[in-house]
């Protein structure tokens, strides 16, 4: 099958300046080449503690954010060389929806305008009547009533908002949706319904989402393959139930350990990381990792790790992963 996004290499940095002249003496690496594809109506999941470049990763993709370098082929066409009038053209086909409900949605339009601008912007409508069809259409599909055309954003709860956002991002029928966060900022009870409410349009429209979130619980349960960020760079990418069932990666198995158990029968050994974490400004050898690594050795902190594959569709960033997998089986 055809991938429809391909990720090649990408990377964002962000330069520190210092000095009279403003002159760059450190470069943040936001994101440091990272590589991955999705499926037509394939969900990755993309977790990894705050801060690790998630949310960066997503806008350079969109190029909301420009990135340092490397390629994102969207139905093979690369789009950091596409200038801004042909990226305009094909922006309908992958739309974002952001993590706060709240400021991600103009408090001075109405649902009808909220909903309905990229039909507008894009040309797909001619009249008013075609655009408030569509938007009743989409409203219906989130499970809110064609009643609320003429309300305001104020006027709703954080769950009611968050469908907002996603009636709006799928009016344009997109083929790939990035879903940055977007139930973290909900109660735990409108978690699951927005979950649930993706899941049925995967299902009913073939979209593919990159899911990015730091809860591992809520990624396992919406994802197909799993992609493990930590400073920049992806150092273990599976299955989803491969992930879960044979970590491979130190660090992915930390995150694991700390899942709370339901069952208070049942408990999980937690793994403790200590030392410092590395503020990701000029690295340039040795593994991000191994400051808090519980297995570390001499060959890490001087040499990086290559992402290499321990199976199929396995790939790991760490020199012990083919001997931890061994022992995992």
């Amino acid at each position: 099958m055809t991938n429809l996004l391909e990720v090649n290499n990408l990377r964002k940095y962000f330069p520190i300046r210092s000095g009279l002249l403003g002159r760059v003496q450190k470069q943040v690496k936001a994101v440091d080449r990272i590589s991955f594809s999705i499926r037509p109506g394939e969900t990755l999941g993309l977790v990894g503690e705050s801060g690790c470049g998630k949310t960066t990763a997503g806008r350079c993709i969109l190029r909301l954010i420009e990135p340092s370098g490397g390629s994102v082929l969207f139905q093979g066409v690369d789009l950091t060389k596409l200038p801004g009038r042909e990226l305009r053209r094909i922006r309908p086909k992958f739309q974002i929806i952001f993590q706060d409900p709240y400021s991600s949605l103009n408090p001075r339009w109405v649902v009808l305008d909220l909903v309905g601008e990229g039909l507008v912007e894009h040309g797909l409508v001619k009249t008013l009547s075609q655009k408030k069809d569509r938007v009743v259409e989409v409203l219906e599909r989130v499970g809110l009533s064609s009643e609320i055309l003429y309300r305001y954003p104020h006027e709703f709860s954080g769950g009611q908002r968050q469908r907002l956002a996603i009636a709006r991002s799928i009016v344009l029928n997109p083929s790939l949706l990035i879903c940055d966060e977007v139930v973290s900022a909900l109660d735990v009870s409108i978690q699951a319904q927005i979950i649930n409410l993706l899941i049925e349009l995967r299902e009913q429209m073939g979209i593919a989402y990159l899911f990015i979130a730091h809860d591992l619980a809520v990624v396992k349960h919406v994802s197909d393959r799993i992609a493990v960020m930590y400073l920049g760079q992806i150092v273990e990418l599976a299955g989803s139930d491969q992930l879960f069932q044979n970590p491979a990666h130190p660090y992915t198995e930390a995150l694991l350990a700390a899942i709370p158990i339901p069952d208070p029968d049942r408990t999980r050994t937690q793994i403790i990381l200590k030392g410092e974490i590395n503020d990701g400004a000029d690295h340039s050898r040795g593994c991000n990792f191994a400051p808090r690594c519980p297995e570390v050795t001499d060959h890490c902190r001087y040499q990086e790790p290559p992402l290499i594959e321990i199976g199929p569709d396995h790939f790991v960033k760490c020199f012990l992963a083919e001997k931890r997998a061994e022992v995992g089986e």
